[in-house]
């Protein structure tokens, strides 16, 4: 089984690039984040097209999440219960016969202290509380996304300088811990411990070749899947420019592959 979670910032804008990841690695799971699409203008009959089923969760302009596999979803949630911003679509719940796939686009926060860090730190409570609420570790459940927070320093190029900035102070790296007390794994320290691996760069002052990233697309998943992890890597090679598919998101995709 192969899984992909990718901020592709504008579904629209990055289609080429998705088509062809799709044909190139054949996965079996892609969760989506910032699609930025409303649900009727999404590219659902291209995706057909390669075999794929596009369930969402759109927002015009802003936010939006989607799940794309190759079966359609025996049932879908939009949004969770107690969800402290219940108008922006941010989180998408599909539910197949093997597992539970949650594609999440976490708050950014803007910056410590902003009204939009709160609220950030409140929806991870808020979403914890659902999880726990709603799940079990015993079960196959996949949370897969941009979660804006980079979990540890090696996950960081310059740990002392973000340190207490946005993505990376302790109230967010603690929302994450949470998470993974509560009995998620992070797929990608289950396969290496290595540092220096990063999902997202700035787009400016060339922060990809200098290699200023943030590691903040995070796949999680409970141990009846996190025991199968063979591979988890970062498609660098989305972050750079490609003739013919476009510019690039700042995200790359982020690829765990599992054993049946």
């Amino acid at each position: 089984m192969r899984i992909v979670t990718w901020n592709v910032n504008s579904i629209k804008q990055r289609l080429p690039r998705l088509l062809a990841l799709l044909d190139r690695e054949a996965p079996d799971i892609v969760c989506l984040q910032e699609t930025k699409c409303p649900d009727e203008a999404f590219p659902h009959e291209q995706l057909a097209e390669r075999g794929y089923h596009a369930a969402t969760y759109g927002q015009r302009a802003y936010n939006g999440v989607a799940v794309l596999s190759r079966e359609a979803p025996l049932s879908l949630e939009r949004g969770f219960t107690a969800d402290p911003t219940p108008d922006e679509a941010r989180l998408l719940t599909a539910r197949y016969d093997a597992l539970t796939v949650i594609s999440a686009y976490v708050i950014n926060g803007r910056a410590i202290g902003d009204p939009a860090y709160e609220r950030k730190l409140a929806w991870l409570d808020a979403l914890r509380a659902w999880i726990a609420g709603t799940f079990s570790p015993e079960e196959p459940l996949v949370l897969a996304g941009d979660f804006n927070v980079a979990p540890e320093a090696r996950d960081v190029h310059d740990p002392a300088g973000w340190e207490g900035s946005i993505h990376f102070s302790e109230p967010e790296r603690t929302r994450v811990r949470a998470l993974l007390d509560w009995g998620f794994a992070d797929l990608l320290r289950r396969h290496t411990t290595d540092g220096g691996i990063f999902t997202w760069w700035d787009y400016r002052a060339g922060a990809f070749h200098k290699g200023w990233g943030l590691r903040i697309d995070l796949i999680l998943g409970t141990e009846p899947l996190a025991g199968r992890v063979e591979e988890v890597r970062v498609d660098r090679n989305e972050r750079r420019p490609k003739a013919g598919e476009g510019a690039p998101s700042d995200h790359a995709p982020v690829i765990a592959t599992l054993a049946d």
